[in-house]
């Protein structure tokens, strides 16, 4: 295994990279290897060809055309890999609910952080159409990462949105780690969705821009009002984010800026990457 040159988790010692071989994977494939390189990581490429009646009329045949599809993608991904001096392994999974065989397959590996492409194509390989992402992320035993297909990930400049819960707690502790390890520069921001939250959602920001600022980070606090999603995909593409670091739930009122749903609508729109953190035993 090479040497890293800096590692922006700190750890990461196994990834597991999902893709569904079509070209929606592509960013997620590039990334994953870049930051397995980085971190001197052990990759683990895997697919899922999701199995249930519907599709079983389609015949043997057809299935098992599926199955060398996707090795030889698979395949290619190592080459990928090995090219670059990392470790990979790959794997198959048949499943009637895709999401169950990445979420199984990386607690059984005990990766530290899951990537994927945020879509996918329909059919046997609808693996990242926005629902089965979301279940992976709301499943997830490590943090996720959410790569659109055209996305590179940088670390000049992090938006870490928060609500604070306990989740937005832990991926505030993240993202300023990685911005600490690669020298960034810190978008602190919560939503307000009324002039009454106004202040709360600033006193927030202001917090994890104190945190940033401890550090030796240059932090910006923003805190608007409107639709939580809308303004975070807005800021981050506004201020040149390279990396949104978000949690996975909220609590009530303000915190529902990172439920589930509102999650899911920021790595569907979002031109950057997405880091989406839990809580231990979240």
């Amino acid at each position: 295994m090479i040497e890293g040159a800096f590692c922006p988790t700190g750890k990461a010692e196994k990834l597991l990279l999902s893709t569904d071989g079509s070209e929606y994977s592509e960013g997620a494939i590039r990334e994953a290897i870049s930051f397995a390189k980085k971190c001197s990581s052990r990759l683990c490429a895997m697919s899922v060809i999701e199995t249930n009646p519907e599709y079983e009329t389609v015949g043997a045949k057809e299935l098992e055309k599926q199955d060398v599809k996707l090795l030889n993608h698979l395949d290619s991904i190592k080459q990928r890999a090995t090219a670059e001096g990392i470790t990979c392994d790959v794997f198959l999974c048949h499943r009637e609910e895709p999401h169950e065989c990445i979420v199984d397959e990386a607690r059984k590996r005990q990766v530290d952080m899951i990537i994927i492409g945020r879509r996918g194509i329909k059919g046997l390989k609808r693996l990242f159409v926005g629902e089965v992402a979301a279940k992976v992320i709301n499943s997830a035993p490590c943090k996720v990462l959410v790569v659109p297909r055209e996305a590179r990930i940088g670390y000049r400049r992090i938006l870490i949105a928060t609500d604070g819960s306990e989740d937005s707690a832990t991926a505030v502790s993240e993202g300023i780690g990685i911005a600490r390890r690669c020298g960034s520069d810190i978008i602190a921001l919560s939503v307000a969705r009324s002039d009454r939250e106004l202040p709360h959602a600033r006193d927030l920001a202001e917090a994890v821009a104190e945190a940033a600022r401890k550090e030796g980070l240059s932090a910006e606090v923003i805190a608007p009002k409107g639709k939580p999603d809308e303004r975070i995909v807005e800021v981050a593409a506004g201020h040149g984010a390279d990396l949104i670091v978000l949690g996975t739930f909220g609590s009530t009122g303000i915190g529902e800026l990172l439920m589930g749903a509102v999650t899911e609508r920021v790595i569907g729109s979002a031109g950057c990457g997405v880091m989406v953190v839990r809580a231990q035993g979240g």
